[in-house]
């Protein structure tokens, strides 16, 4: 304890009070009542970091610069400068930033040492080796690099920016700073131990992360790596995937893993190896378009939670600003006011020690905005009010995936138990047939449907029960196919132990209703149930939808194409579409079927592949309707680019719903703001069976009149839907 001029500080290092500290007044024998108050947020920033830039080799590497612009970090600069929160004089590369708010933290060069801690000597080596390269062999490095370039002071600005991360993370760690932000580049989540990769050199953060482990070890014993820069950091999570000191959570586009680095490494079953099982958490967004809901409730239902349950003692920010609006290799809507409430919350960790670090961002307005926005919470200012709270559905069902996930490594993750956990979990029925077998005896009670014998040679035993048809259907001139999804359920589990109550679980099944109309119409009927999976133990590593792909063309040869019926409707509900979509496109049927229905709700819609009727793309096209929901995308459609941070998805539901080109092959969609599908069902019901029954009675009147081929129906009419 120090006491100067009846002013008391307290000393939080062993040492005096902190360079930049702000000195408040207190009586000569308390310590100061606001330690952590007192101090300033510190920024580390240098000009000379511009320094690394793509070797010019065309007209168009003016007019066009690379997405890594050496300004992304002096326009950083520039918004908080012109904010009042520093002045112009660092601006020119001055060291001493003059600010009552900011503590100025030089950057210096990080050495062989620091960085081999993480890297290899070979990596270290590589990147030495660019200083002395001719622009030739910076060139061919460039080409034949994973989206990295390099000029001859490339390595001098990797040092700068690493060496500048290392002495950020002091400077919060020792308390002379409150917490801090390092406005470097290159950035580095994507540098692997032995190769750079993503615009990236140095691993800067995990770098810092290593040597404050080894420098601080009685102060700092666990580590928070938070990443919420658009791309993934393999990088990171590689260098700390089997350590437990270190948690790494990253939320990042992956779209199915075609988004850049392009690896399924980044997905949520991703968890940690070996002692450092448990500490990698992926939340993989499956698509462009993620907005300040969706990450708000990523970081409540998941970050928080388990960021708090782990208790790090140094929170790490990998700050990537390329999910802002206005960023093209991004495609989201994260805004200013998202990333200031986020760090808001990572704030209350650590006691307070947080440490922001500059990844991605190549939007230079949209860099400026969104750091601008972090400062200020660094500082102590309120984050601004959100314009969006509500998370998409998409965002819902990937967070839960990463629940159930986690739920094996963290108790706050735990709802109740899982199956594993209960007793006699290996004697469990599957609720799915139980429910079938009941639907079975409803069923044959009202329409006297019985089930068609399935032998097993390539269709799984878990659809024995599954197929069921009404007396005589094969001796009518109609038949309606309906292939659907097990029924769904309402139910209300217990917050504490996920138990539901079957006294208050419904049983929501609209396909009966369906069921119902083609029976009172003498239609023969085949209800093909298509569970999500199955019951056997040697069925577990089977495909849901090759199944139900193999279970259609069952039907057919077996059944349907050697019935009398001249005419077939099919009706399709959820992703059980697959089998009657792979069924049209691998057998000739365009004679005798007359229209497909397909209720998809926010399942991914199936294209149709050609393989016996070159036609049958037009006559789905044409004959076809398939309702989906305005924002659901198309099963195996490209969901974003290879290469680094492509984005979009390219298959919107108005492209879907043109008929231009390869989306036709998705048939006729009509979009549709309803995403269940048992009120999609329940509410297009007649405007479906008086399509159907129109369609059917023009094929009757036909087959009377000895129309024995219909190469081409006519289209059916469409109405848009909201």
């Amino acid at each position: 304890m120090a006491a100067s001029n009846g002013s008391v500080t307290t000393s939080l290092v062993g040492h005096s009070r902190p360079s930049g500290a702000l000195q408040l007044k207190s009586s000569s024998n308390k310590p100061n009542p606001l330690p952590f108050v007192a101090l300033k947020t510190g920024l580390c920033y240098d000009v000379r970091m511009r320094y690394h830039a793509k070797v010019v080799n065309s007209q168009s590497d003016y007019t066009d610069p690379h997405p890594e612009d050496p300004r992304r970090t002096y326009r950083i600069y520039k918004a908080l400068s012109d904010a009042g929160l520093v002045s112009q004089k660092g601006a020119s590369g001055n060291a001493d930033i003059e600010s009552e708010l900011m503590q100025p933290i030089p950057a210096r060069e990080a050495t062989e040492e620091e960085v081999t801690l993480t890297h290899s000597k070979e990596h270290w080596d590589f990147i030495r080796s660019t200083a002395a390269m001719s622009n030739v062999q910076l060139l061919d490095e460039t080409r034949d690099g994973d989206s990295v370039y390099f000029n001859n002071d490339s390595f001098f600005c990797a040092k700068l920016s690493c060496g500048g991360v290392i002495d950020t993370c002091k400077a919060v760690v020792e308390q002379k700073v409150k917490n801090a932000m390092a406005v470097v580049r290159p950035p580095g989540h994507h540098a692997e131990p032995c190769k750079p990769a993503g615009f990236c050199m140095f691993n800067n953060v995990a770098v810092a992360s290593r040597v404050i482990l080894k420098e601080y070890p009685e102060q700092v014993k666990k580590i928070l790596i938070l990443d919420w820069d658009i791309h993934h950091g393999n990088g990171t999570q590689r260098a700390f995937y089997s350590d437990p000191n270190v948690l790494y959570i990253s939320l990042h586009r992956h779209d199915g893993g075609k988004f850049y680095p392009g690896t399924p490494f980044g997905d949520y079953d991703k968890c940690g190896e070996g002692p450092g099982e448990g500490r990698n958490v992926n939340i993989p967004w499956p698509k462009a378009g993620m907005r300040d809901g969706d990450y708000i409730y990523a970081f409540q239902r998941v970050v928080m939670p388990i960021a708090l349950e782990f208790n790090p003692d140094l929170v790490i920010l990998s700050s990537g600003f390329d999910a802002a609006p206005g960023d093209e290799l991004g495609g989201c809507f994260v805004t200013p006011a998202a990333y200031g409430h986020m760090t808001h919350m990572l704030k209350s960790l650590a006691s307070g020690k947080l440490a922001v670090v500059l990844e991605g961002g190549y939007n230079l307005d949209s860099i400026a905005t969104s750091a601008l926005g972090v400062v200020k919470v660094l500082i102590g200012d309120a984050p601004l009010p959100l314009t969006n709270m509500y998370a998409q559905h998409e965002a819902v069902q990937t967070v839960d995936n990463v629940i159930k996930m986690q739920a094996q490594y963290w108790r706050c993750m735990k709802i109740g138990r899982t199956i594993k956990d209960l007793p006699g979990a290996p004697a469990a029925e599957r609720l799915h047939d139980v429910i079938r077998r009941y639907q079975a005896v409803q069923l044959f009670t009202s329409f006297s449907m019985t089930a068609l014998p399935i032998f097993r040679d390539r269709v799984s035993r878990s659809f024995e029960d599954q197929v069921l048809c009404t007396p005589g259907f094969q001796s009518t001139k109609t038949i309606v196919v309906i292939v659907h999804d097990p029924p769904q359920f309402w139910a209300e589990p217990d917050s504490v132990t996920g138990e539901i109550s079957l006294h208050e679980t419904y049983m929501l099944d609209c396909c009966r209703k369906y069921v119902q109309w083609a029976y009172e119409r003498g239609y023969g009927v085949v209800d093909i149930n298509a569970p999500e999976h199955y019951t056997d133990q040697d069925d577990e590593g089977l495909n849901p939808q090759a199944a139900i792909q193999d279970l259609c063309i069952y039907v057919w040869d077996n059944y349907l194409e050697l019935s009398d019926a001249k005419n077939f409707a099919f009706i399709s509900v959820g992703d059980a579409s697959a089998g009657v979509v792979y069924l049209l496109g691998h057998r000739e049927v365009r004679s005798r079927m007359r229209t497909s229905i397909t209720f998809a709700g926010k399942q991914p819609l199936h294209p149709i592949m050609p393989i016996m009727d070159e036609f049958i793309i037009d006559w789905y096209y044409k004959n076809s309707r398939v309702y989906s929901y305005d924002s659901a995308t198309s099963a195996g459609a490209d969901g974003g680019g290879s290469g680094f941070g492509a984005g979009g998805n390219g298959n919107s539901s108005s492209d879907r719903s043109s008929g231009k080109g390869p989306k036709k092959k998705l048939g006729n969609v009509i979009k549709t703001e309803i995403e269940n599908i048992n009120e999609l069902m329940n509410g297009k019901f007649e405007e479906v069976t008086e399509l159907l029954e129109g369609e059917l009675e023009d094929s009757d009147s036909e087959s009377e009149g000895e129309i024995v081929q219909v190469p081409e129906r006519k289209r059916v009419k469409t109405q848009e839907s909201s």
